[in-house]
């Protein structure tokens, strides 16, 4: 009966917590603080000489791509994200285990908040998101697996590769990851990755539809004609969708057209 009271006091504060941070996170009044980790995810050269040249500047165009979005969306917080780059973290997250069951899952969640308070413990500035990218040689790892954004904690975790021709993609990630992390929800078909219409097209009403000039964030894939699409790389050729937005908790009952001329 004790082990059961003491399982259900630490699920109570997890609720508890989560809905704090879901309330917190999307009040949209103030910007948010979201801190970069770079890991270095092998140990070649190529990964510690580009972790080694990371400054911040890598990371400005999402802020710039949020305060884009913030202004289409008539957002009263026009900085919605300010973007901090750490020092890099010798220690790497916790794996989840892609066979893992429901209560595996909720463990590995649990390990991986308790892994991200740790390693952002001696932080004196504001973080109310945590983003740790773990970066790959793309000689050693040519793919990489599924990034993922938790709401439980505000922590994502990125899996990116250490190239800078890669930058582009790299950020798309680190913000598609970070709007999971405020309750934003995937926008294309698990099983082929295909933008899910009308929610996972840049503009749904554009006429002709095919190409699509913009992805949606959540999407991440430009449609380029039935049954095709491509991975876009940079944040040029992304918006946030009506969808996401509401998810997010954006107001939707005016929003401006995307001013950007992705090709």
């Amino acid at each position: 009966m004790l082990r059961i009271l003491i399982l259900l006091l630490v699920l109570l504060v997890v609720a508890l917590t989560t809905w704090q941070d879901r309330y917190r996170s999307t009040r949209w009044r103030e910007p948010l603080f979201v801190a970069i980790y770079p890991i270095a995810a092998d140990d070649s050269a190529v990964t510690s000489h580009y972790l080694a040249a990371l400054d911040a500047a890598r990371f400005q165009p999402i802020e710039g791509f949020f305060m884009r979005e913030a202004e289409r969306y008539h957002l009263g917080e026009r900085e919605p994200i300010k973007m901090r780059l750490r020092a890099p973290l010798h220690d790497r997250p916790p794996q989840r285990s892609p066979t893992a069951g429901i209560l595996a899952m909720a463990l590995w969640s649990l390990r991986l908040r308790y892994w991200a308070w740790r390693a952002g413990g001696q932080v004196n500035e504001p973080e109310d998101i945590r983003i740790f990218v773990l970066y790959h040689d793309p000689a050693l790892t040519p793919a990489v697996p599924h990034s993922l954004g938790l709401t439980k904690g505000l922590i994502g975790v990125v899996y990116a590769f250490a190239a800078p021709e890669m930058n582009g993609a790299n950020n798309v990630v680190i913000a598609h990851e970070l709007l999971h992390t405020v309750g934003a929800s995937d926008k294309y078909a698990a099983a082929n990755d295909a933008p899910l219409f009308p929610s996972g097209y840049g503009d749904p009403d554009q006429v002709p539809l095919y190409p699509q000039r913009t992805a949606e964030l959540m999407a991440g894939r430009r449609v380029l004609s039935v049954g095709s699409w491509q991975q876009v790389e940079s944040l040029d050729e992304v918006v946030i969708g009506p969808a996401t937005a509401l998810e997010i908790r954006w107001p939707v009952t005016r929003i401006d057209a995307p001013a950007l001329d992705a090709t």
